[in-house]
């Protein structure tokens, strides 16, 4: 009789305990705004509704993606930062928030946000359109010096990384070129494809439909080494431009969001980017999966702030 107990009581107990851990594993609210700077087609924005179309059934949740745009995301940042701590509202980060603060110093900064999860790293690549005479960087940069006044490059808003990377990729090159800024990637794309632009910057994510369509040419990877999905893609610093930059995708949320909720992303994003079909997306858009919870993502983001610091101290941006 004693044994029987025992193993009725041990049962009790477990069952107790997996009714416990399903009650933990259901997300407090039942629908959640992820905000972003980016407009529609930008990369944030994709980034995000290809992240919440699997998301939803893992989370037990429903999503909408948020566009505010202004202030080079300094709007949207000050939009989060003021919502409920409860884990209904964040934002898409990547280093233009930390970006915009250091230049513009608006009255909600990067720092006014609690980074809850770290999910990729995100290569940035330099394209034109398929009718451009370019076919390599170097193309681009003989044009540019040859023809001073007359090339015109796009990029993302003026704080972002990728209107700082183009800065970078220009004094590599030593040529100047006027470096024209937009709200977001959708915006600088119909620049590019239109003729405005020589040459344009971006991710995979929001290149790929167009590199699809055969409507853009991709010349080079600022990454550190070749992508594994492009081996034939080389990186600006093989083609003699020493320029290599680290992007980031993430989400953050308002100050004081629970322990809880934190843990719940975490475990959440853990699980999606295992799933097969969400794979096969990231990897196709060449995004790396490296995920870390809020500690890990807090000391992440304060380690690329100092880097950036860094950074624009070179570029003689700020003192």
């Amino acid at each position: 009789m004693k044994i029987k107990n025992f193993f009725t009581a041990l049962g009790v107990v477990f069952l107790t305990a997996g009714t416990a851990h399903s009650q933990q594993a259901d997300y407090p609210v039942g629908r959640v705004s992820l905000v972003t700077h980016s407009t529609p087609g930008g990369g944030t924005d994709v980034f995000l509704r290809d992240l919440t179309k699997h998301l939803s059934t893992l989370m037990k949740t429903s999503f909408s993606v948020e566009n505010i745009r202004g202030g080079s995301g300094a709007t949207a940042v000050a939009a989060v930062a003021k919502g409920a701590p409860d884990g209904s509202i964040l934002y898409g980060t990547t280093p233009t928030y930390i970006q915009t603060t250091l230049l513009s110093k608006p009255p909600v900064g990067y720092d006014g946000l609690d980074p809850i999860v770290i999910v990729f790293l995100d290569p940035e690549i330099i394209f034109t359109r398929t009718e451009s005479p370019y076919k390599s960087l170097s193309d681009v940069m003989t044009f540019a010096k040859a023809n001073p006044g007359k090339s015109r490059w796009g990029a993302s808003n003026p704080a972002s990384l990728e209107r700082i990377a183009m800065e970078r990729l220009s004094r590599a090159a030593g040529v100047k070129v006027p470096i024209v800024s937009h709200e977001g990637g959708g915006d600088q794309m119909i620049g590019v494809l239109n003729g405005t632009y020589d040459i344009g910057i971006g991710e995979m994510q929001e290149l790929q439909g167009q590199l699809e369509a055969g409507k853009i040419r991709l010349l080079a990877t600022l990454s550190d080494t070749r992508l594994q999905g492009l081996p034939q893609l080389a990186t600006a610093k093989e083609q003699g431009y020493d320029v290599v930059v680290r992007k980031f995708r993430g989400l953050a949320g308002p100050k004081g969001m629970s322990d809880t909720v934190a843990k719940a992303w975490e475990v959440a994003i853990r699980k999606v980017v295992e799933l097969p079909a969400y794979k096969a997306e990231y990897t196709r858009e060449n995004l790396t999966p490296i995920v870390m919870g809020r500690e890990a993502a807090r000391k992440f983001t304060a380690e690329v702030a100092a880097e950036t610091v860094e950074s624009f101290k070179e570029l003689g941006l700020i003192k």
